[in-house]
């Protein structure tokens, strides 16, 4: 008994070291100096957006769609970009090399990797992915669920499905059928939190987090294993996902337009990585270097994206102390993960996504335009201050479109339509683009129906997905200056809505 009390106080010592350092190095504690330039154009991106939708109902022609204009133009820019930084993909695909070959070279290199699993009320989901999980484990890893106050039976379930039992008054369970696996009965408290104890807990040189509602393909362990070995100046490394929609009267829709945005994210993010300013790791099934998330204190629990925040805390971190630290995205770890296939659960997502977005830009806006933080500094951040506004300016010229087209303004309405069916016809040739980079990236086929799908979705998504996006955004952005809405401790929450998150 005494030893299990020991256990539970150093786990508990062992968080609050990591929330001590979270203290000391993120800037929503010691709030930096905001350099002049960040602030104009932040306040630039919402000034212009004031004058041109005021501006629309005294201009004429097409220039009264001018926030229309630049939404398109900014759109395109980033796209031509992509298509550029990932030209090399079409010249030379990167191997997907063999997981036998892979274990081969890493040799007696292969760090251990401890596998995080924040759980909250996810019996339904744990089965499949601890199925596809516990046989990707080598000898020395682990596999953590750490169970967040859950309220179902999900304790239960995992005692009589994998044999997991606690000692008295323990709360670590161990699994007497799969060595590896492990559970960590944690008070509820969100998933940066679970994460953070999980954290405490694991020992292993790397830490891979995957939601609960993540299934590995065969071998993604060991192809993470291999990367953090031949590289060990990589911190985190994004890995390929692709969403499956389980449920819901549109899921098939959903899933599909889905299938598309992931992606394009996924060009777009060797894109970035390509120019040494990644900023999006995906928590969802992502690996990280664990003696670097303790030096930044780990996960935030006050962030809405905890994933998305971290990794601009360790560029920070990196830069700050000239660490030669790199973010990448893996092609070869490959996973599929639950989306949203309802209309409801898809804007909650994006709200939280968003507001979570916004709330890291706030956080993090020293940094942009400061030349200290290299290429996040000088060209991500700032793209970034566009994007805040980017969903805002989208639906403000939908609006206006639809607006003129009421009022029999045919002068604007017939070539703004003109501008959109070019506009369209161009995003046409980056969707076939896109499928052609992500399947040799991948080495999956893309399976979506070739150019006739691809020219639909160019067609359709305009004016259906791209707006239910923009909408979760903008209230995401509205949740973001209410602050009302919170990602964390939710026990009031009916289970249907907490398994939502």
């Amino acid at each position: 008994m005494a030893g299990l009390v020991v256990m539970q106080e150093s786990c508990e010592g062992a968080v609050q070291e990591i929330t001590g350092t979270l203290r000391r190095v993120s800037p929503r504690y010691t709030k930096p100096h905001v350099s002049l330039r960040s602030v104009l154009i932040y306040g630039a991106v919402v000034g212009v957006w004031i004058t041109v939708t005021i501006g629309a109902w005294f201009a004429q022609g097409v220039f009264a769609w001018t926030v229309g204009l630049l939404y398109i133009l900014y759109d395109t820019c980033l796209l031509v970009y992509i298509a550029r930084k990932t030209a090399f993909i079409h010249r030379e695909p990167p191997a997907i090399v063999a997981v036998d070959a892979v274990a081969g070279a890493a040799g007696t290199l292969q760090p251990r990797i401890g596998i995080l699993i924040a759980a909250f009320n996810e019996a339904p989901a744990l089965p499949s992915t601890l199925d596809a999980l516990l046989p990707e484990l080598s000898e020395g890893d682990v596999a953590l669920v750490v169970d967040d106050g859950s309220l179902d039976d999900s304790i239960e379930m995992l005692g009589r499905r994998y044999g997991v039992h606690w000692a008295a008054d323990s709360p670590l369970g161990r699994s007497d059928r799969h060595p590896g696996l492990q559970v960590w009965r944690n008070a509820h408290g969100g998933k940066a939190r679970a994460l953070n104890a999980g954290l405490a807990l694991l020992r292993t040189e790397l830490v891979a987090t995957i939601d609960a509602d993540t299934k590995l393909a065969s071998g993604a362990l060991e192809h993470l294993r291999r990367a953090f070995a031949v590289e060990l100046g990589l911190v985190a490394a994004c890995c390929v996902i692709r969403p499956v929609c389980s449920s819901g009267a549109f899921a098939g829709i959903f899933q599909w337009f889905q299938t598309y945005e992931y992606m394009r994210a996924f060009c777009s993010r060797i894109a970035w990585m390509g120019s040494d300013c990644l900023l999006l790791v995906s928590g969802a099934f992502a690996g990280f270097r664990r003696s670097a998330l303790l030096r930044v204190g780990g996960f935030d629990p006050e962030c809405l994206v905890e994933d998305y925040e971290l990794i601009h805390r360790l560029h920070r971190h990196g830069r700050d102390h000239d660490l030669d630290w790199k973010v990448r995205v893996l092609n070869a770890p490959q996973a599929i993960t639950d989306a949203p296939g309802s209309l409801p659960s898809f804007l909650k997502q994006r709200r939280r996504w968003f507001a979570g977005f916004l709330q890291t830009q706030y956080w993090n806006c020293d940094m942009t335009f400061n030349g200290r933080y290299g290429s996040v500094g000088r060209w991500m951040l700032p793209i970034k201050a566009l994007d805040t506004m980017q969903p805002v300016y989208g639906l403000t010229a939908f609006f206006l479109l639809v607006s003129f087209a009421a009022l029999g303004r045919l002068t604007i309405v017939v070539p703004v339509i003109a501008v959109i069916g070019a506009k369209i016809v161009l995003d046409t040739g980056f969707h076939l683009w896109w499928v052609h980079i992500y399947s040799r990236w991948t080495g999956q086929r893309a399976g979506l129906g070739g150019f006739g799908m691809a020219f639909l979705s160019a067609l359709v998504e305009p004016f259906s997905f791209q707006l239910l996006r923009h909408a979760g955004a903008t209230w995401g952005w509205l949740g973001f200056i209410t602050r009302r809405h919170q990602w964390g401790v939710t026990p009031s929450l009916p289970l249907t809505e907490a398994n939502a998150r």
